[in-house]
């Protein structure tokens, strides 16, 4: 792994309060995630499940952890299996965990291999009354393939039918909604690598460079400080390419006079940033592209003031519909009239605003969180609000990271890089 070694005490943290929310006489089992195939014999590269790493810190393919917080043997209330490691595979592959080394990543004491699972399993099952699946219950998630998660499933289900079945999301989804301290610190290295990446950009853009060259400027400094990748797909938007929400084609040559929208973000030990700034090609912004791009950026700091404890998420953007459309009839993209005979179920300001402002961030880009419920202390959330003009041929969005605090301003997590318009500009012809 390219990032530094993670306190054990934070997955300590995590199984615990996990654990206090199991039934009696429950276990719990967290897969990795499969190597995905492409053709012939590539692959994609390895991603961990964020569940299980969220739980265990292990960052390995082939991966089992095992919760089982009444078992009558306590050695047996947390199990890592893990395939063997060997010379061959050290030589080939290079070094798999140990079981030393697994227990210094997890704090988990009791380590397997992967080829006891069935054994230890028979044992455990037959102490248990209840097993806990992990299904992924994301509200945006479409899964059309069988992840070794389903599999596992599968297994257990037929090979223990006796046994009840509960989930395991909605336990993670309020837990991992809610950030440690620790790992606060580690989605500020990826807003801090992010930052290295903007700062980059900026000296480098010029009428002429193409998307795909500036995507591969911030691929380059976020390698360079530790990140494996982006943490999503990039957006690098000259243009009316900026119109298009989640343009990713990155092929097109940068002209004069034209913005550019990036939605742009580095991971570090898994954990995601998700910046987006929309800067000129030239340098400097026209006095239209200005008053968008402020209207935009008011809109940003008036909904960031409403990130705090106990606010509820569709109020929540009901609210920031009503600052952005005051912020489009000073634009004079709409009237008093629009205004009026608006459509309750896609209000005028939709025209030009048609996302959401606000979404969970942290382990996955699109983090757990259930929406419903009222937003908490240390909760992260994307800020995003953007006006989208294609008649004009720009679009221009602003996105920072924000924690909410429980008795202060929410803390925002790219307060150090640069956005307001004066300051861009500034750098860029510096």
């Amino acid at each position: 792994m390219k990032y530094q070694p993670i306190n054990s005490n934070l997955f300590k943290r995590n199984r615990k309060n996990f654990m206090s929310q199991m039934q009696g006489n429950s276990l719990a089992v967290f897969n990795s995630n499969d190597i995905y195939p492409v053709s012939a014999d590539s692959t994609l590269p390895f991603e961990q499940h964020r569940d299980i790493f969220y739980l265990s810190g292990v960052d390995q393919e082939e991966s089992i952890l095992v919760l089982f917080p009444s078992c009558p043997k306590p050695q047996y209330q947390e199990i890592l299996f893990l395939k063997e490691t060997n010379a061959h595979i050290a030589i080939w592959e290079g070094e798999k965990l140990t079981k030393d080394k697994a227990f210094e990543v997890s704090g988990i004491k009791t380590v397997f291999w992967l080829q006891d699972m069935e054994k230890v399993m028979r044992e455990l099952m037959s102490y248990a009354d209840t097993i806990y699946i992990n299904t992924n219950e994301h509200y945006r998630a479409v899964v059309e393939t069988e992840t070794r998660e389903d599999r596992f499933t599968s297994w257990i289900r037929n090979k223990y039918p006796a046994h009840s079945i509960a989930k395991s999301n909605p336990i993670l989804q309020r837990l991992r909604s809610v950030k440690d301290s620790i790992e606060i610190d580690l989605m500020q290295k990826a807003c801090d690598i992010t930052e290295k990446g903007f700062r980059r950009i900026l000296n480098f853009v010029k009428p002429g460079v193409w998307e795909y060259e500036i995507e591969a400027e911030y691929i380059h400094e976020f390698v360079k400080n530790r990140s494996k990748k982006f943490a999503y797909t990039p957006i690098i938007a000259s243009g009316n390419n900026a119109n298009v929400l989640h343009y990713i084609e990155n092929n097109q040559q940068c002209s004069e006079g034209e913005l550019i929208l990036m939605d742009v973000g580095a991971e570090y030990a898994n954990y995601s940033a998700d910046m987006t700034r929309t800067i000129p090609v030239s340098g400097k912004f026209t006095d239209r592209q200005k008053a968008v791009y402020n209207a935009v950026h008011r809109v940003k700091n008036e909904a960031t003031k409403m990130l705090v404890p106990g606010t509820i998420w569709a109020d929540y953007h009901v609210e920031v519909g009503k600052i952005m459309t005051s912020e489009l009839l000073g634009l004079g993209l709409l009237n008093k009239e629009d205004v009026q005979h608006e459509n309750p179920e896609w209000p005028a300001y939709k025209k030009y605003f048609m996302h959401g402002t606000s979404h969970h961030i942290g382990l996955d880009t699109h983090d757990y969180g259930l929406l419903h419920e009222p937003m908490q202390a240390n909760m992260v959330f994307t800020v995003e609000p953007g006006i989208y003009l294609p008649d004009e041929g720009f679009g221009i969005r602003l996105e920072d990271d924000v924690v909410i605090k429980e008795n202060d301003t929410p803390f925002n997590l790219m307060r150090n890089i640069p956005i307001e318009a004066e300051e861009i500009e500034e750098l860029m012809n510096s």
